[in-house]
């Protein structure tokens, strides 16, 4: 399967010429459905994807299980108080093993009772072990290669891609002195929504639309006016939203935090799928993986330091999450609606500082296309 010709023409123009006039990409990079088996082979299964945070798992034997680019997997918290990440199909007939979330001694197959430990070896087979030549050290759950940074946890589904530390060199500079791995999940949620990954991804890693879009809720604390990129990296970029003079900040900061930090919300996108908007006491991510090529799965939460969380602060920055979402997908429905038409066609990006990290985005979709 090949990349429609449009796509792969403005793919190896940004690959060829990084500093050209930056412009969108094609409508068929949005939604042709040859588009999204590449981008799932090469870029998803073959990268590091966000699960969730290491804190949904607290105890030995807490899990959650999830359907990650069809793929079921489990996050669970092993005997050495490890995040590990394993598969949740069975290794006798493939049955699924755990739904929801919840804590055991033992992951057992509810179909014929095989046992697994919170590491995926088997424990035990029964009646199956009579079988001439059954090899339990043969029946391990695959279990995939995890990273957690600063609370959230990755995982890489094939076991090629490199290490995780090597990928956002440089990033920490701009994420240390929030220290999120202090902070608490609010409302895990996951939502479908019926559009390109992509367009909700670029979309929440924008500056530009702040001031058009959210009038109401994000221009009066972070106008378009005030955004700042900052230099990215091989596996993410990001920029800074500046806070208006008028706006009185957020309260409960970590000391760490430097004056101007206090002052703006880090934006972060790490490909690529997971983008996160740090503010001095609080943070939204989303985790967002393709369910088609017009539809998408976001796992999305607010964290916030646990001062916050009595007073209700929390619960508000979640609500407040929430409605700017809204808007967002109301928007985002009429882009991919505009991207179907046949007069739909490439346009001009903005000034780095506002659409700079969508540039960036499409210089690394190139590398891993091409």
């Amino acid at each position: 399967m090949s990349l429609p010709l449009d796509t792969l023409n403005a793919l190896r123009e940004i690959k060829d010429n990084p500093n050209a006039i930056p412009m969108s990409m094609p409508p068929s990079f949005y939604k042709d459905e040859n588009v999204l088996p590449l981008e799932v082979d090469e870029v998803f299964i073959k990268g590091w994807m966000c699960v969730g945070r290491a804190e949904e798992v607290p105890e030995v034997g807490d899990y959650f299980a999830l359907d990650l680019l069809g793929e079921p997997i489990i996050v669970t918290r092993n005997d050495d108080n490890e995040v590990v990440v394993l598969s949740n199909v069975c290794r006798h007939r493939g049955s699924q093993l755990l739904s929801g979330r919840g804590n055991n001694k033992r992951i057992t197959c509810p179909y014929h009772r095989w046992s697994y430990d919170h590491n995926g070896k088997l424990l035990a087979a029964p009646l199956v072990d009579q079988t001439p030549g059954f090899d339990k050290k043969r029946c391990h759950l695959p279990k995939f290669n995890t990273h957690v940074w600063y609370g959230w946890v990755f995982v890489n589904l094939s076991g090629t891609a490199g290490k995780f530390e090597d990928s956002v060199v440089g990033v920490d500079q701009y994420v240390k002195n929030y220290h999120p791995e202090e902070l608490k999940s609010v409302e895990p949620t996951t939502e479908y929504w019926p559009l390109n990954w992509k367009c909700l991804a670029e979309n929440f890693m924008e500056g530009y639309h702040l001031t058009p879009v959210h009038m109401k809720t994000l221009h009066p604390m972070t106008p378009t006016r005030l955004c700042e990129k900052v230099p990215g990296g091989a596996g993410y970029t990001g920029y800074r939203a500046r806070y208006n003079e008028s706006f009185e900040g957020r309260t409960e900061v970590h000391p760490d935090m430097l004056e101007e930090e206090r002052r703006q919300s880090m934006m972060v996108w790490i490909y690529p799928g997971f983008v996160v908007a740090l503010s001095p006491n609080s943070a939204v991510y989303m985790s967002i993986t393709p369910e088609g090529p017009t539809d998408l799965q976001v796992r999305w939460d607010v964290i916030a330091r646990a001062e916050t969380f009595d007073s209700g602060e929390a619960k508000k920055r979640f609500d407040f999450a929430a409605s700017f979402n809204v808007e967002d997908r109301e928007r985002l429905m009429d882009v991919q609606k505009g991207l179907s038409s046949r007069y739909a066609d490439r346009g001009y990006l903005a000034p780095a500082d506002l659409e700079g990290t969508v540039w960036d985005f499409y210089q690394y979709m190139s590398e891993k296309l091409l």
